[in-house]
């Protein structure tokens, strides 16, 4: 079994795409539009939605993150009750990590050292993304 997350962006998934490619590395695996799907009699693509994505799928270190602009509102939406983790290998891949997540959004808790690892900070990025970066513990690397 494997579980992954599946945000929708409400009509900046094109923008977000670019933002995970260019703060963590993230790899386009597949892209599709609403365009692209096949016609269907019973739904109708408006065209204000033919160009929006329907879904994508980016490959960010072993974990594919899913996404797609939803149903093409453009009102802002809220993502709670969840957080996207990362767990970095080292402080300075951690810290980076974090410091490109947070451009344009909201740090909840300073990258820093805590009792459990030598970094760990919180936060909200540009998208309304919660995240949290954990440098993996020295006695969990295989």
């Amino acid at each position: 079994m494997n579980i992954q997350p599946y945000i929708f962006f409400q009509g900046r998934c094109e923008e977000a795409i670019a933002f995970y490619r260019d703060t963590l590395g993230a790899v386009e695996v597949f892209k599709s539009r609403f365009k692209d799907a096949p016609p269907d009699p019973s739904y109708t693509i408006s065209p204000e939605s033919a160009d929006m994505i329907m879904h994508a799928t980016l490959a960010i270190g072993r974990t594919h993150l899913m996404m797609s602009d939803g149903q093409g509102g453009k009102d802002e939406i809220t993502h709670s009750g969840f957080s996207l983790s990362i767990t970095a290998d080292d402080v300075a891949s951690g810290e980076k990590s974090f410091n490109a997540l947070a451009q344009g959004g909201q740090v909840t808790m300073p990258f820093q050292k805590t009792f459990w690892s030598e970094g760990f900070g919180m936060l909200v990025d540009k998208f309304g993304v919660p995240w949290m970066v954990n440098v993996q513990h020295e006695g969990d690397k295989q």
